[in-house]
């Protein structure tokens, strides 16, 4: 099963179609097999000659679990197709995904391995460069109606990484500790606000959502845990919100040394 998920998978993501839900096909998909499923398009992304940069965190707000039918985080793989450095493309093309939406996130540029017995003081040292940037999110399940199952073997509903500005933390790793739970951040469309959130909002803190990654990845028997030079993402600091072809995003934060962002949507 979990190979003929990860080709199903495979296909709707490489050609921005929906497929119906893998947890209602006649074998179903329960949550142990999912991850499996990741393990199966790692294989897959690496055998078309994909390289890994890192995982993205998703559902790390607590807000949408509701909405979604999730009760806890989830995590899948970025590609070198998939990451890129926001100054050098500030635009996506909403046809290159399915019902994509946009999230402002947190992406973190590990400098050494991180393990699950580390105190957030250990675990902020592990890291060398903090972003603010955008997830494309996107459900190759119609209407954004899945099972938790489904989102994790849809690898996590990855779509692309755009990277800002890079700051290194280990000038000022105290600061970054204490801003990290405590900055705000606003969304907004065309000029116009969309969305109000910050770092709380992820786990109470994006490195407290980097934790939980760590612990997540101490019990998985299909995936490696993160090694040093990964990127993580770590999930969206307001709603997700959908995006459509001519519209421009853009996010300020206050109360953390982060520069603003912008992102444009074209057909």
């Amino acid at each position: 099963m979990k190979e003929i998920a990860a080709d199903i998978v495979l296909a709707a993501l490489s050609d921005h179609r929906q497929v119906p839900l893998l947890s209602n096909s006649a074998s179903g998909l329960g949550i142990p097999d999912a991850y499996g499923v990741t393990r199966c398009l790692r294989s897959r992304f690496e055998a078309r000659g994909e390289s890994i940069t890192g995982r993205k965190i998703g559902f790390t707000n607590r807000d949408m679990w509701d909405e979604y039918g999730v009760r806890a985080p989830i995590w899948g793989y970025c590609t070198n197709r998939t990451t890129f450095e926001l100054a050098d493309t500030p635009t996506q093309k909403v046809s290159d995904f399915a019902e994509p939406r946009i999230e402002p996130e947190i992406i973190f540029g590990l400098g050494t391995a991180p393990h699950p017995e580390m105190n957030e003081e250990e675990l902020i040292k592990c890291i060398d460069w903090i972003s603010l940037g955008y997830e494309v999110v996107q459900s190759i399940f119609p209407g954004w109606k899945f099972a938790p199952a489904d989102t994790i073997a849809a690898n996590a509903l990855h779509g692309a990484l755009l990277i800002g500005n890079r700051h290194k933390v280990a000038p000022r790793w105290e600061n970054w500790l204490s801003e990290l739970s405590s900055f705000e951040a606003e969304l907004s469309c065309d000029g116009r606000p969309i969305q109000t959130g910050g770092g709380e909002v992820v786990l109470g803190s994006p490195l407290r959502a980097l934790h939980h990654l760590v612990e997540l990845l101490a019990d998985d028997p299909h995936n490696p845990p993160l090694g040093a030079g990964e990127l993580v993402s770590t999930g969206t600091l307001t709603l997700a919100m959908p995006a459509g072809a001519g519209q421009t995003w853009t996010t300020k934060v206050q109360g953390i040394p982060l520069e603003d962002i912008e992102l444009r949507f074209e057909a």
